[in-house]
């Protein structure tokens, strides 16, 4: 498929590697069912023959075959349509099967086995060097228009706070972050930072600057690309499970993407960038492969690369090269065998790399809220990090089922059709009420980075504003730690934000706008994290000889760390809305880097999970899916019922009888009324209507182009041409139309069950294979048809869910 293949048009847009006789040519797999009195035996000199050719006397005796060249459009998909994975891994068999062969024949056809198999490789690393470029350029410009909703630096609009800062001569160490450089809006407009009125400015300025952010984001989305908003992951889930969307990873989404989540981000609302950005590789690597022939014509060779892409994407969102790999394998990716892996790995080291080497923060790390730990814990700090993880659970469940209520009550009222507006009034509330206070006022990154911080004797913040700070006598390390005025004023503060991140978080995701999950989740953990840490170290500090704490905390000693309790909140958080478990522990490993910590991450996700699932089993990104009625087979879950193929296959019992096509004696006329009256995807093809007897499977696709190019190209072909799947055209009657021979797209090896056969084992191969439609027979007699929208509504009737809820084929 080639750069159009994601664009509506018509089927001459489409491109196709070649036709599907490359898969089936094997002998004897046609059976014995197309044997009939009369079809002419394999041996029969149809070429010397003048009488038999479907013309007549006096016509060409050329039989009618034209797709012994390529189509175009042939063998691909239409929008919103699952792709045949066997057919597309067969297809790239062939393919490869060709090239080993002729790289035997010549030295040029030797190089070129190589380019292609060196191709993966390739596009890996422009894929790496792309997703790490346009994250550094999402984390400058987003940290750069953020600080501009409170001021603006005057030795260089383009400078945000902290830089602008890093280069006055005037700044101290205690006030770092003040300096004459810097100007605030009120300065800037009425020449004082001071008073009310002043006050009032700058708030004023605040809300403005947050609703034109987020004013042009909607706005940008709807009118251009309207397949920016969300996330993205659950998308991108289901079309890596083989769901065709058109558009949603092409040229025009990433440019969009990339501008509207800069706006989005700077805004304040309650959203970050790490989910988008998985969006953003995955539209990198699609836009990729359209360079390489290979992954260009291939379906399910292209998800292998946006498998490996969405890993680059975790990389450069947390910095975590091995936990966007392993998210990649964990939460995203439908098929990934071991070549995807070390594909993965090395795109998502490329765009670590890539992102390093721009140095967005300018501190050498890849993410803002990079930590190092030093102080061990203990083994009793389990149990607080287990009640974070209940917490997570409690806090993922809640936000899931009030989340997607918000979403469904969003499709189904008149709410859903003014997303400018709804956007609009998110924003004013989430900003009039985020001011006041100045952890919510901060961007979420810089909120997780203060609530992550291990107190040093050097900072200033609030949070680390204990009496006591300087002792001398332990030659200036950290001793006694009851907290001060500072902390008491923040935890009122955290406590306030936690609050407004709980509910805000709820309306703010599923808007028309990019906007990720992964942030929102941390820093909800972080706040509760962080406030059981606090209380945690002055219970240490004020009851240091209780039992609990006298065998590992003496007086005096630096025994609990709250920016610890912050992380593990954070991930417990993240674990309960995603049910992510290991690649989330790796991925907070990463961020912390250090390994002594894995067993409370491990401890408070997994605990996360099972609260979370005992209260709902889908994540958010499953639910999201199942929302939109997206036809995502879910691996993990079992299916316990005793059904059978016959109560699932269509027709059902008093439904008309099974469209088919009979194998050689249907006129072009006769197949183009069955396509127009109905709206399959694909028809079987059976020996003849009495005998039912199967022959193969055709695409409704395929055949609609065929029949198209066949009138365009191939004198002769009108309404009343038979058209045959046969290998030899049927005998037929001097002065007839010539035939028009299609068994080249024909599938002569359909997935078939009995009619007698578990549904529990239809579904596993549904799973496993990728299949699109099985057909269902009995005593070789066809019965019926089960596609993957059937056994998704089964599914969910099983469940006692809505089937019709099930929107795709």
């Amino acid at each position: 498929m080639d750069n159009r293949g994601f664009q509506q048009g018509s089927f001459s847009s489409f491109q196709s590697s070649s036709s599907d006789e490359d898969l089936m040519d094997i002998p004897g797999t046609a059976m014995d069912f197309s044997l009939r009195d009369d079809v002419p035996p394999l041996d029969r000199e149809i070429e010397g023959n003048k009488s038999y050719n479907g013309g007549g006397i006096g016509s060409s005796n050329r039989i009618m075959d034209f797709l012994e060249e390529p189509i175009p459009g042939v063998g691909t998909y239409d929008d919103f349509n699952t792709i045949d994975w066997v057919r597309e891994k067969s297809r790239d068999r062939d393919r490869h099967r060709e090239i080993t062969n002729k790289s035997k024949e010549s030295t040029w056809a030797l190089i070129h086995s190589v380019s292609d198999a060196f191709s993966g490789w390739l596009l890996m690393l422009l894929i790496g060097l792309l997703s790490g470029s346009l994250a550094g350029l999402i984390d400058i410009s987003a940290h750069w228009m953020t600080d501009l909703k409170e001021g603006i630096c005057t030795g260089g609009f383009w400078f945000n706070h902290e830089h602008c800062c890093w280069n006055s001569e005037h700044v101290t160490f205690e006030d770092r972050d003040k300096c004459p450089e810097w100007n605030s809006w009120s300065q800037l407009i009425i020449n004082t930072d001071e008073g009310a009125f002043a006050y009032i400015v700058n708030y004023f300025m605040y809300v403005l600057w947050a609703l034109l952010f987020a004013f042009l984001a909607v706005s940008l989305v709807k009118v251009f690309a309207p397949y920016a908003c969300g996330s993205g992951i659950p998308e991108i889930k289901t079309i890596l499970s083989g769901f065709i969307i058109r558009g949603y990873l092409g040229k025009w989404t990433l440019v969009i993407k990339t501008i509207t989540l800069v706006l989005a981000v700077s805004s304040g609302l309650s959203l970050g960038k790490e989910g988008p950005l998985v969006h953003v590789a995955c539209c990198c690597g699609n836009i990729l492969c359209h360079c390489f022939n290979k992954y260009r014509k291939n379906e399910a060779k292209r998800r292998e690369v946006l498998s490996a892409a969405a890993a680059a994407g975790v990389s450069v969102a947390f910095g975590a090269p091995i936990g966007g790999v392993l998210f990649s394998l964990e939460e995203v990716s439908y098929y990934f065998p071991l070549k995807t892996l070390w594909r993965s790995f090395f795109a998502a080291l490329v765009a670590a790399f890539t992102l390093r080497s721009i140095n967005p923060f300018g501190n050498s790390r890849l993410v803002l809220f990079y930590v190092e730990f030093h102080t061990p814990w203990h083994l009793f700090e389990l149990v607080p990090f287990i009640l974070l993880g209940i917490f997570g659970g409690l806090w993922g469940a809640l936000f899931i089922r009030t989340n997607i209520a918000w979403c469904r009550k969003r499709k189904t009222t008149q709410l859903g059709k003014y997303p400018v507006i709804e956007v609009l009034i998110v924003t004013a509330i989430t900003a009039i009420l985020a001011f006041p206070n100045e952890y919510t006022r901060m961007s979420t990154s810089e909120l997780i980075s203060e609530l992550f911080n291990d107190c040093g004797l050097l900072d200033s913040s609030k949070l680390c504003d204990y009496e006591n700070r300087f002792n001398t006598s332990k030659g200036g390390e950290l001793p006694d730690r009851p907290a001060g005025v500072g902390v008491y004023s923040a935890m009122w503060q955290l406590a306030l934000t936690l609050i407004l991140k709980i509910v805000i978080t709820i309306f703010t995701f599923g808007m028309k706008i990019p906007s990720g999950l992964f942030i929102p989740s941390m820093a909800v953990g972080a706040i509760a994290g962080r406030l059981l840490g606090v209380g945690m170290e002055q219970l240490a500090y004020y009851h240091h000889d209780w039992t609990i704490f006298n065998s590992w905390c003496s007086q005096g000693a630096d025994c609990i760390t709250p920016g610890l309790y912050a992380m593990v909140g954070a991930a417990a958080c993240l674990g309960g809305v995603t049910r992510m478990t290991v690649s989330l522990v790796v991925i907070m490993f990463e961020l912390t880097g250090g390994l002594e910590y894995i067993v409370p991450l491990m401890a408070a996700a997994m605990t996360s999970k099972w609260v979370a699932d005992a209260l709902g089993r889908e994540g958010i990104y499953d639910a999201h899916i199942r929302l939109n009625g997206y036809p995502f087979l879910e691996a993990k879950e079992e299916f316990a019922h005793k059904t059978l193929a016959m109560d699932v296959m269509k027709p059902r019992r008093n439904d008309p009888l099974l469209t088919v096509l009979t194998q050689d004696s249907m006129t072009v006329e006769d197949v183009e009324t069955i396509i127009s009256e109905t709206t399959y995807s694909g028809f079987p093809v059976v020996v003849s209507r009495e005998s039912q007897r199967l022959v193969g499977f055709v695409l409704r696709r395929d055949l609609i182009i065929s029949i198209e190019n066949a009138r365009k190209k191939q004198d002769g072909v009108v309404s009343t041409s038979i058209i045959y799947f046969t290998e030899h055209s049927p005998p037929m009657p001097p002065y007839t139309p010539p035939t028009l021979k299609l068994r080249n797209i024909l599938d002569l090896s359909p997935f078939t069950v009995t009619d007698l056969t578990p549904m529990e084992i239809v579904v596993d191969i549904f799973r496993k294979l990728g299949l699109r439609q099985c057909l269902v027979t009995h005593n070789g007699r066809l019965l019926g048809i089960i596609t993957k929208k059937d056994v998704l509504k089964h599914i969910a009737q099983m469940a006692n869910q809505d089937p019709d809820s099930i929107l795709f084929n």
